[in-house]
């Protein structure tokens, strides 16, 4: 059986939780089987790359791995993270919304 989320690649998120509180991003992976995301310019760490013969060694920056429960996804109307639902509209598609507003989270 597949975990469901309520995120999706592409998704636009606030961190809840950790040192990067309240920063916003746009989710670029998620490992369902460590409930985790990448997101983007969201928890960078430092990483020590051996010179090969394809890169340059040196000290590179990259995005860590936050778990799916420290991220809400953010409503641009709202301006602030919300929970969602899910509907399904007149022509039979489902969709997820923001409890707040009702505004349509996918496009």
């Amino acid at each position: 059986m597949e975990k469901l989320y309520h995120v999706k690649k592409n998704d636009l998120v606030m961190v809840t939780t950790g040192k990067d509180k309240g920063k916003t991003g746009k989710v670029l992976r998620i490992n369902k089987k460590k409930d985790r995301l990448i997101v983007e310019k969201v928890n960078m760490v430092k990483k020590h790359v051996r010179p090969s013969q394809k890169a340059k060694g040196g000290i590179m920056e990259k995005e860590s791995s936050i778990h799916v429960s420290n991220v809400m996804i953010y409503c641009e109307k709202c301006a602030k993270p919300v929970r969602t639902g899910k509907k399904v509209l007149e022509d039979g598609k489902k969709v997820r919304f923001c409890k707040k507003c009702d505004e349509i989270i996918d496009k």
